[in-house]
Formats: C-alpha cells, sequence, structure tokens
C-alpha cells in the first residue's frame, strides 16, 4: 500500500500474509466461509436464544435467490443445484445446532464433512461452467466458419463456372481468401490437366472482369501460382484508382534492401520497388500524373538512409528543384540540407555528373575487393557508410532514343552507368512519355529495368503495354483511367495495378526538413574519385541559376512583384543585373557555407592528397614530391589566420587572400581550418553562416 504526507506518495511495505479482500471466492475459500459462517451464528445464536427456525428460512431464502440468478445467467442445471444445495445443508445444519447446541464433536464433525463437500461440488460445477463456456466458443466459431466457408464455396462455384465459360478451363478451386482491407479476393485453383497454364487464364482477364460486372477501375487478373500446374486470381471488387491518396505523412527510415514504397496495390497493400541491383522506368504521358510519381520516387531515394539521389533534368532542373529549395531558406535557424545530393539541369553538369558516375564505380570495384571478400560477396555491400547512389534521369528515356549528337553523347555515359555499375551500387531510375519501340528498343533498358511503371491516364497513343511489361497479358488501359493510376512490375511481382501517393510542395519541403539529418555522406573513396566536380558542385557558379529568377531584360518573371506591398521593404534595386548577381552569389555562397559548417561537406579532392602509399618493392616511391604547393599554401592561410586578431576570419576570406598568389579555393581553406581546429592551432566560433576561425594565439582562453 502507499500513504500520501503533504502531497509526496510514501510506500509502505508489506509484511507477512497479505490478504485481498477484494478477491472472489474459490472452492476451497467459499467453502471455508460458509462452514466458519454456519459455525458462528449457531455459537452467537444459541447464547442469544434465537429460534432455530430463522437460520432455515435464511436458507430457503439463499437458495431460491441463487437459482433465480443462476437462470438468469443461464447457468447449468448441476451449478444452480449445487448452489442451491449448499444453502440448504449450511442452513440445516445451523438450525439443528441452534436446537441442540454446536460444542458436540458429532456436530462439528458434521460441518467439517459438509464444508468438504460443498468445495469439492464447487470445483466440479466450476471446471464444467468453463468447458461449456469454451465449447460455447468454439461452437460459435464453427458457425462463422460455416457462415464464411459457405460464402466462399459460393464464389468458388461462381468462379468455376465463368472460367469454364469464358476461358474453356475447368478450375479445381482450392482456396479463396478475402483480403483484409474488404476491397477483394484471391482465388488459388488447380489448372486441369493436359498441359494449360496460367497464361490461357490471363489472356482473358477483361473478359472474366466484364462477365463479373466488376465496378470500373476493377479487374480479375490471373497470375502464377506456387507451380506451373496452379493459378491465381485476384479480383478486385473496390475501385481503390478513382480517387487521390494522399502520400502518408509517416517519414520513416528506409533503406535499398527492404525496398522503397511507391504507391498502393488495389489489394491495400504497399507497392513496393527493391532497386539494389535493378534499375527503374516509368513512363506516362502528359497529365498521367508522371512527375508527381517522380516526386515520391524522390521522396522514398530521400528517407533512405543509405541511398544518395542525383538528379538530372534538362528541363531547368524542375524534377530536383523543390528538394533543394528549401535549404536555401532554412527557418528557425534551422540548417537544412538538400533532399537530394547533386541537381544537373544543363548538359554540361549531367556530363559532370555521368563522368563523375563512371569514376566512383571504376574505383569502387578496385578500391573495395577487400570489403567484398570479407562479406563473401560479389556485390558491394551498401550501406549509411558507402550508400548507393540512384541516378533519377527524368526523360532520361527520350535522351537514350534521340538522334541529336548532344544528347547521344549523354545517353553513352548513362548506358556506360547502367552497364558497369550494378555490383558497385550506381543504379538509374528513367523517366518518359510513351511505351513505344522507340523509347524501349535499348537493349540494355530491357534487360536491366526490371522494375517498370506505367501510369495510363486513360492515354492509349504511345502506351504499348505490351512493350513495357512483354509476356504479361490482360493488361489494359482502360482499366487505369485515373491520373496517378497505372501498372508496377518488379521481378518480385507481376505487373498488376496500383495507385501512385499525391505529394504536395508542403509535404516535400516537410519530408527534407524530416529527413535532413538522415541522409549518408559519401565515403572517402568514392568522393575523391569523383573528383572537384562533385566537391564543388554547390559552388556559386553552378548553384546560380537556382535563384535567377529574373529574365535576359532583367525584368521579373514574377509581375507582381515589381510593386513593394505597402508597409514592406522595396527591394527594387537588387532587381539590376549587377544587384541581382550579387544578390545571387550571396545566397549560393550562404548555402553552400551551411553545408560545410554544419555537415562537413565532402572535402575538395585537388584540396586533400590521399595518404602516401606503402613502397613496394621493386616500384617507385614519388612520396617526396607531393605536398610542396599544398605547404606553402598551408603556412601562406596559418598565417593570414593569425593575422586575424581576436575577431578571427573564415575560409572565405582567406581563400580571397591567396587566390591570386596559390590558387587555393575556398573549400580546401575551410579543409585545413577544420583540421587546425581538431588540433588544437584554432579555435571555432559560431555556426552556420556565422562561423569563424581565431588562431589560438588569440583565443579568449589562450
Amino acid at each position: 500500500m502507499a500513504t500520501k504526507t503533504k502531497g509526496k506518495t510514501k510506500a509502505v511495505e508489506h509484511r507477512g500474509l497479505a490478504l485481498d479482500w477484494a478477491a472472489g471466492h474459490g472452492p476451497v475459500t467459499g467453502a471455508l466461509s460458509a462452514t466458519t459462517g454456519a459455525y458462528a451464528v449457531a455459537t452467537v445464536g444459541t447464547l442469544a436464544h434465537m429460534p432455530p427456525g430463522w437460520a432455515l428460512a435464511v436458507g430457503t431464502v439463499g437458495a431460491i435467490g441463487h437459482t433465480a440468478s443462476g437462470l438468469r445467467q443461464k447457468l447449468a442445471g448441476r451449478t444452480i443445484t449445487s448452489r442451491a444445495a449448499s444453502w440448504l445443508l449450511g442452513s440445516g445444519w445451523t438450525t439443528w445446532a441452534l436446537a441442540t447446541g454446536p460444542l458436540e464433536w458429532t456436530k462439528l464433525g458434521a460441518l467439517a464433512v459438509l464444508g468438504v463437500s460443498m468445495g469439492a461440488a464447487a470445483r466440479s460445477v466450476g471446471f464444467y461452467e468453463e468447458a461449456r463456456e469454451l465449447e460455447a466458443i468454439a461452437a460459435a466459431e464453427r458457425q462463422v466458419a460455416r457462415e464464411l466457408s459457405a460464402e466462399r464455396r459460393a464464389i468458388a462455384a461462381e468462379w468455376v463456372d465463368r472460367v469454364q465459360r469464358v476461358c474453356g478451363l475447368t478450375l479445381r478451386i482450392l482456396a479463396v481468401e478475402t483480403w483484409p482491407t474488404g476491397t477483394g479476393f484471391t482465388i488459388d485453383a488447380d489448372l486441369p490437366p493436359g498441359g494449360a497454364t496460367w497464361h490461357k487464364v490471363a489472356q482473358y482477364n477483361a473478359a472474366l472482369s466484364a462477365d463479373a460486372r466488376l465496378p470500373n477501375g476493377c479487374t480479375a487478373a490471373a497470375s502464377a501460382g506456387i507451380n506451373q500446374g496452379r493459378v491465381l486470381i485476384d479480383v478486385t471488387t473496390v475501385n481503390v484508382l478513382a480517387e487521390d491518396i494522399a502520400y502518408p505523412t509517416d517519414y520513416g527510415p528506409l533503406s535499398v534492401h527492404t525496398g522503397l514504397p511507391l504507391g498502393v496495390r488495389t489489394d491495400g497493400r504497399s507497392a513496393d520497388a527493391f532497386l539494389r541491383e535493378q534499375c527503374a522506368i516509368a513512363v506516362g504521358p502528359t497529365g498521367s500524373g508522371k512527375t508527381n510519381f517522380v516526386h515520391t520516387f524522390i521522396g522514398a531515394v530521400a528517407r533512405a538512409e543509405d541511398m544518395l539521389g542525383w538528379v538530372i533534368d534538362l528541363n531547368a532542373g524542375s524534377a530536383g528543384l523543390p528538394w533543394v529549395r528549401p535549404a536555401l531558406t532554412p527557418t528557425d535557424g534551422q540548417v537544412v540540407r538538400p533532399g537530394i545530393d547533386w541537381l544537373a539541369s544543363t548538359p554540361e553538369e549531367a556530363h559532370r555528373m555521368l563522368d563523375a558516375a563512371i569514376a566512383i564505380a571504376k574505383r569502387r570495384k578496385v578500391a573495395y575487393q577487400q570489403l567484398m571478400a570479407d562479406a563473401d560477396t560479389d556485390l558491394l555491400p551498401i550501406s549509411r557508410r558507402i550508400p548507393q547512389i540512384e541516378l533519377i534521369i527524368d526523360e532520361g528515356a527520350e535522351i537514350l532514343a534521340s538522334r541529336d549528337k548532344a544528347m547521344k553523347a549523354l545517353a553513352a555515359k548513362i548506358l556506360e552507368v547502367i552497364r558497369i555499375s550494378r555490383a558497385m551500387g550506381l543504379r538509374t531510375f528513367l523517366t518518359a512519355l510513351g511505351a513505344t519501340g522507340a523509347v524501349l528498343g535499348n537493349l540494355m533498358i530491357r534487360r536491366e529495368a526490371k522494375v517498370r511503371i506505367a501510369l495510363t491516364g486513360g492515354e492509349k497513343e504511345g502506351m504499348d503495354l505490351a512493350k513495357l511489361f512483354p509476356g504479361r497479358r490482360g493488361l489494359s488501359i482502360e482499366q487505369a483511367p485515373y491520373k496517378g493510376a497505372g501498372f508496377l512490375g518488379t521481378p518480385e511481382s507481376p505487373a498488376a495495378l496500383f495507385k501512385s501517393w499525391r505529394i504536395k510542395p508542403a509535404q516535400i519541403r516537410d519530408i527534407v526538413h524530416a529527413t535532413s539529418d538522415r541522409h549518408p555522406r559519401l565515403d572517402d573513396i568514392s568522393a575523391k574519385a569523383a573528383g572537384p566536380d562533385y566537391a564543388r558542385r554547390w559552388d556559386t557558379t553552378r548553384t546560380a541559376w537556382i535563384n535567377d529568377h529574373t529574365d535576359d531584360s532583367g525584368s521579373p518573371h514574377d509581375t507582381t512583384a515589381t510593386a513593394a506591398p505597402a508597409g514592406g521593404l522595396n527591394l527594387s534595386a537588387h532587381r539590376q543585373p549587377t544587384a541581382t548577381a550579387s544578390h545571387e552569389d550571396r545566397l549560393a555562397e550562404a548555402f553552400r557555407a551551411q553545408i560545410d559548417a554544419q555537415f562537413a561537406t565532402t572535402p575538395d579532392p585537388e584540396s586533400e592528397s590521399p595518404p602516401a602509399p606503402k613502397a613496394v618493392p621493386g616500384g617507385l616511391n614519388l612520396s617526396a614530391l607531393r605536398g610542396e604547393q599544398d605547404n606553402a599554401a598551408q603556412a601562406a592561410a596559418l598565417a593570414a589566420l593569425e593575422a586575424a586578431g581576436p575577431e578571427g576570419t573564415g575560409a572565405s576570406a582567406i581563400a580571397r587572400a591567396l587566390a591570386d598568389t596559390y590558387g587555393t579555393n575556398r573549400q580546401t581553406i575551410s579543409g585545413w581550418l577544420q583540421e587546425w581546429a581538431d588540433e588544437g592551432l584554432a579555435v571555432r566560433v559560431g555556426a552556420g553562416t556565422k562561423t569563424r576561425y581565431v588562431h589560438r594565439n588569440h583565443a579568449p582562453d589562450a
């Protein structure tokens, strides 16, 4: 128990036997209570000269009351009889004891026998009532099973007739499983002997759906069973494709090994894609929801703890911009990393990205041989330490099919990435406007892109599902006439209907913020192989276009911004070409500084000399020739830091001071400053864009 004193609870330790006075009586305690009670009544009644008939009258009333209560509770007859007999026998003994006196061995012995009999009877009827209750539950379950079985037998009989009528096959249905979502059921059936296959049923999918009078958007889809003599028929009875399904608000971590959720199947299950070894292709005409699906795909990659998304979109980078812009405008002082790791909006930047991807794939093949040997695998173990790179190329299939010379150069590099990098953890996701022979004619795409998505939107022109899903019969565009609806096929599951989630800009921003600290860092070996193109991907000169809101004449695209709002700031001066460039430079510089200071962006490969290799017998050791220029620049940078005094300085200021003499960039200086801070040569002050370093000679505690 516990007592409360002045608002505090004080625990009191129990000592000795703890009794629960609220607990009910069992067979033993009930009999003991009845016999001791009868003896007490008889003793006190004898001393008080109580008439003996009163005890019998009380026992009779108790027997009648328990009989009525038992009947109301629908107890067994033996239970009611046992309880009534206990009352009558107990009251009878009490009447006898009151009449002749309780203090005799005969009466005490009779009372003991009576107590044992009452306990045994209570125990017996207790077991009997428990058995009755279990039997009643089992009977109810059997009744439910019979009803379900009857419903399933009706479904089985109906579909045996239907398949016989439409397909000319007589099935033997083994099971009918209703979906937990209540949107349909699955039929598991044996095919008739004679060489019939599930394809014979699948080619009549549309006819079976029509014969069953299924609602629009619902289908009967046959697929392979547990062996080649079985067939599964998934029958959708509720249309889940017509309405938008919002992207889930759970932005929890994902992994390339556990699959990326991309939408929902018609049975309510998540439509997952496993992309460790597979490339993916998504086709969809204008208005089919393809752009929304691309954002859904990027969202899954951003949530993964072992994947980095690189986006190529030659249409002004529109596929990747929503995932970068939240990092340019952090809220509440929070430093946010972009949802993607690299964005290319021009052919020049795309070439840099693809060159880096090819270099990474080739370098990983050599550098991680021992790691793969230790893991006894020929696939690079992908993890947060060595993340997979997912190249997301919007309208990439059109690049591969283009006859333009510049596009052909890009196409060759895309195919090179696909060809050499499967084992090394670089995979591609391409989109296209249609499923045509020109788009899907490349053997490399057909062989490697085993995850295939078709967002039809009801558009028939240029949507040849037979080319996208060869061997999968019975697929019809009319089955998915809704925006965001289509077919998804993977090596793990045949092509079937699914609905892509609807993701909105506000959710994209939320995902970027929620996953900012989850993105992995490109491993050092890959970063060095990628070279300065990767290290400088967020440089001002390469990201200024993100904030370029003016046309060639200098007038803003957004005409509503020409007039300053009442009571606000008039920033018209910044709309001049020179001022605009300065403003963009400051934004991009701040963005780059935030990423470098808060998340330790990969160091510039040019600024970090790789560790000197061990001398190999018979080989040349050229380590003495390395680093002379860096040593001089490093000494000059340290002198500039000391000259800055107690106020300190930052990487950008030192880089500008040394640029003419040594050509050292800001990224290299930033790496040196971090090293000096770790070694105690400098003290880091502030965070984010306000980070500066003070030489230890001028530090406050020096």
